[in-house]
């Protein structure tokens, strides 16, 4: 494993994850909604959540799935229901007030944000598609920590840089002043992702 190699690992994983996706919808409404403190918590937990897929195909899961097409199957259906769930849940709320920022973990904890994340199984497959193209098929046992390592300081960057700058002032302004057709707007977006891996299997 080359240096060159982590780059161009680093380049093709910030290309995907700057893709709006469930996390990237989740964690900027919840930074909108509560700001900075209480959404890295959750901003976390979507990273370490994601960086989680990139050690799976690194123990080999993505050979469980070829191997095993209707385990593929079950993880996306079901993981598009939780998607789905989340989604109705911003839906149903969107016309509630505010929580206190200081009182309200509004589904913003580490675990949430570990578990929204892990039930989308696409980057797994992602992850595996990137290892084989950039990789060598030998890799060590510490060419492993260190290509994990690497998603997953990736990860926990884009996550907190995002709940960070989600969090400003002006944009939480604007937030609180269109907060309805915002919630609305975020749970359709992830209810179709979710409906989407259901759908498409």
């Amino acid at each position: 494993m080359t240096a060159d190699q982590l780059v161009l690992f680093v380049a093709a994983l910030s290309a995907a994850i700057l893709s709006p996706g469930p996390g990237v919808i989740a964690v900027s409404q919840g930074a909108f909604a509560l700001g900075r403190r209480r959404a890295l918590p959750y901003a976390l937990g979507l990273a370490l959540g994601a960086s989680v897929w990139c050690l799976f195909a690194l123990l080999g899961m993505t050979v469980v799935f070829r191997a095993l097409p209707w385990t593929y199957v079950a993880l996306k259906i079901a993981g598009g229901a939780y998607l789905v769930w989340i989604a109705w849940m911003m839906w149903r709320h969107a016309a509630d007030p505010l929580p206190d920022p200081a009182e309200s973990p509004r589904g913003m904890g580490f675990g949430s944000g570990m578990m929204l994340n892990l039930s989308n199984p696409k980057p797994a497959l992602f992850y595996s598609a990137v290892l084989l193209s950039i990789f060598p098929v030998a890799l060590t046992v510490a060419d492993k920590l260190t290509i994990y390592a690497t998603a997953a300081t990736v990860e926990v960057a884009f996550y907190v840089a995002l709940a960070s700058l989600m969090a400003l002032p002006w944009l939480r302004a604007g937030y609180y002043a269109a907060k309805f057709w915002i919630d609305r707007a975020a749970g359709l977006a992830i209810g179709l992702l979710g409906l989407s891996l259901i759908l498409r299997h």
